[in-house]
């Protein structure tokens, strides 16, 4: 990924997370002073141990609920990457006070904390989630339905501020809708683990894993690679048009939950063949959830340059080898 971004101020919040760890790997490998805010509600300590032995990055222990904490993470930042959130449909159906203390109050704590220290841009992780009830595949950024979850009402929420800051007090932003990000670093263990690892975590013990409905429900799996991609892309773009808006983050191309069952068992009965004769279970479907997912990637691709390397079998590859060596 051949992207010149060094020497550069970068706030990475959420930063021991699945995500924001991988983005502080790369932004540190860049030569970038990289600053990561975590709380560890969700992020993991043993994804960023290896980066406290490098100069160019700083843990911040904080929690961006407190605006405290915000400003002194973004001081003298030129970027932000915002990636902190309760992600999870269940989770804020469950608690979805919770989800929105973090998910909307957070954000606007980062945004006024990044206005406030004069930070060049913010890019924010938006979601998939945002388009709710529309119809249409593939999904354009400008063609929404109605959130179906109080987790895709926060997200949506974000972009609705973000466009405020921008108009109101000149902050640039740019939203990324990730589509089912998956890889290395992705928790499998836990109530709200996503689909990929805990299924992987279940294969490699021997279980069977459980497909809530009948396994046609279809996604855009998005493997982590294309993700950081997009997000270093939307911290150098210059173009006016391509700043201030959003877009969608993914490969552009769905595949069913069976599909991916099968690919799992391939790639992950070459370290041990007694997975590929694992069953599957079915249960029901899970509430909140919308039946098919895909992403048109076109603006990302015309604006940004986006050019995700990764397909689902691709990633999965990669993905399977990392759970294989470290779990």
């Amino acid at each position: 990924m051949n992207i010149d971004l060094s020497g550069k101020k970068i706030v990475v919040t959420g930063g021991a997370g699945f995500i924001g760890s991988n983005l502080c790997e790369v932004l540190v490998e860049k030569n970038n002073k990289v600053v990561c805010l975590d709380n560890f509600a969700t992020g993991k300590r043993e994804s960023i141990a290896h980066l406290h032995e490098n100069p160019n990055f700083k843990l911040i222990e904080g929690d961006i609920r407190n605006l405290e904490d915000c400003k002194n993470a973004v001081e003298g930042a030129d970027f932000v990457l915002h990636q902190a959130a309760l992600g999870s449909v269940p989770r804020s159906i469950n608690d979805p006070i919770t989800s929105n203390d973090v998910n909307v109050g957070g954000f606007l704590n980062m945004l006024v904390a990044s206005r406030d220290a004069g930070v060049k841009r913010f890019v924010y992780a938006a979601s998939s989630s945002t388009y709710g009830d529309s119809k249409g595949l593939p999904k354009v950024e400008d063609v929404i339905g109605k959130p179906l979850s109080p987790y895709a009402i926060t997200k949506y929420v974000n972009e609705l501020y973000a466009d405020v800051f921008a108009k109101t007090y000149g902050l640039e932003t740019i939203g990324l809708r990730y589509f089912n990000v998956f890889g290395r670093k992705q928790d499998p263990n836990g109530a709200y683990a996503a689909v990929i690892p805990k299924f992987v975590g279940q294969f490699m013990k021997g279980e069977s894993p459980t497909i809530n409905g009948d396994g046609n429900y279809s996604r855009d799996f998005t493997y982590i690679d294309n993700v950081i991609q997009a997000n270093l892309l939307s911290l150098v773009v210059d173009k006016p048009e391509a700043i201030n808006t959003v877009y969608n983050v993914a490969y552009g191309d769905r595949n069913t939950l069976n599909d991916l069952v099968g690919y799992l068992k391939d790639y992950l009965s070459e370290f041990d063949a007694s997975i590929k004769n694992i069953e599957v279970e079915h249960g029901p479907n899970r509430v909140g959830d919308i039946p098919h997912s895909l992403a048109s990637v076109e603006k990302a691709k015309n604006l940004l340059n986006y050019n995700p390397q990764y397909s689902l079998q691709q990633g999965l590859k990669e993905a399977v080898k990392w759970y294989w060596e470290n779990l």
